[in-house]
């Protein structure tokens, strides 16, 4: 039972961090996104393999979250975990020479929500 909290809280952080990546980069950005990678003559990679490789992402960020949950604060938590992940992948991005750099006047507050809200869950259901 005591095993059930941090499951279900990593599960739903995962669920959460699914949505909010395919509703920025599927709903909302696609168009830009796909526009870039045409203008550098290559596809914007939407195959369900990249999907199934982002639901991973999303599995690992929530984790990392959660094991950093257990000695930062929920602010600390939320910022250390979008540095890790955001940062250093638009970092990682930029070099490769990918990076639209107008999206991040969007992607950086949704990605600040995002690592807070799953940061928010994994608090709040391991709390107790």
């Amino acid at each position: 039972m005591k095993h059930i909290k941090p499951v279900l809280s990593i599960l739903l952080a995962t669920i959460w961090i699914s949505v909010s990546e395919f509703v920025r980069n599927q709903v909302l950005f696609k168009s830009f996104w796909t526009s870039h990678y045409q203008g550098l003559g290559i596809a914007f990679p939407s195959t369900p393999v990249n999907g199934a490789m982002w639901g991973v992402w999303s599995l690992l960020f929530a984790v990392a979250i959660y094991s950093i949950s257990k000695k930062f604060s929920l602010l600390q938590t939320t910022l250390l975990s979008w540095f890790m992940a955001f940062v250093m992948m638009w970092v990682v991005i930029g070099n490769l020479g990918v990076l639209p750099y107008g999206i991040l006047l969007y992607a950086v507050p949704l990605s600040l929500l995002e690592a807070f809200v799953a940061a928010w869950i994994i608090r709040y259901f391991t709390k107790g």
